[in-house]
């Protein structure tokens, strides 16, 4: 018997779980564009998805990705702005479909609580969710989930209290098997918990040789997920 009250409206969907794309004139060329990518290579092995801070991987880290992913069968899905529920819709219309990757990274969280500061409850039920759906199309894909990275300088600034309680929920999606989490936030800050702008110049996007950084930090589950 439902004890929803007469009259009661129900709770509204998160906006995080509401599978869309963006209305960006480049943003659905470029999905098309990594539908034709993924499907012209042999086999792929590694996934990266997420939003700038994983598309930066083709600018910024170019030289490390050719260095660390070059010859590995890697593919980028990072995407500029996105947030979960962008990430929703492109997996709902083909992103990993005919793919069997050993190893899948996921960075996504930070648009969400930045262009519209999103409850951090709201943020992770995303999070879950994309996790859900890459469990059913990926099978035998491990997942390394990632903590979302700092953001702004100080760690007690907004932005950064917010991302930092996403990080907090999330890590109870990880069940040590078949999804890892890895928080590797510390590789970006100095002791008193500070982003410095030779590490990131926007206090979000983190500059080139920080690729290297990351890149490091990850390589022990990479190699683990073969």
């Amino acid at each position: 018997m439902s004890h929803e009250r007469k009259g009661e409206m129900p709770e509204p969907t998160p906006l995080s779980l509401l599978a869309t794309p963006q209305d960006a004139d480049w943003w659905l060329p470029r999905h098309q564009q990594k539908l034709a990518e993924k499907a012209s290579m042999e086999r792929v092995d590694l996934v990266f998805l997420g939003d700038s801070i994983t598309q930066g991987w083709e600018a910024e880290g170019r030289v490390f990705w050719d260095e660390y992913y070059g010859s590995g069968n890697a593919l980028n899905l990072g995407f500029n702005g996105d947030r979960t529920e962008h990430v929703l819709w492109r997996l709902a219309h083909g992103a990993v479909e005919g793919i069997e990757p050993k190893c899948l990274v996921l960075l996504i969280g930070t648009n969400n609580t930045g262009h519209r500061q999103d409850a951090p409850q709201e943020t992770a039920l995303g999070i879950q969710a994309i996790l859900a759906i890459l469990r059913v199309k990926l099978p035998k894909t491990k997942i390394l989930l990632l903590a979302i990275f700092p953001r702004s300088a100080k760690p007690t600034q907004k932005m950064r209290v917010l991302n930092d309680e996403v990080n907090r929920l999330m890590q109870a999606y990880a069940d040590t098997e078949e999804v890892v989490y890895l928080d590797i936030n510390e590789c970006f800050l100095d002791d008193n918990g500070r982003v410095s702008p030779e590490v990131m110049g926007d206090y979000l996007h983190i500059n080139a040789a920080q690729y290297r950084v990351w890149a490091e930090a990850i390589a022990p589950y990479i190699l683990l997920s073969k």
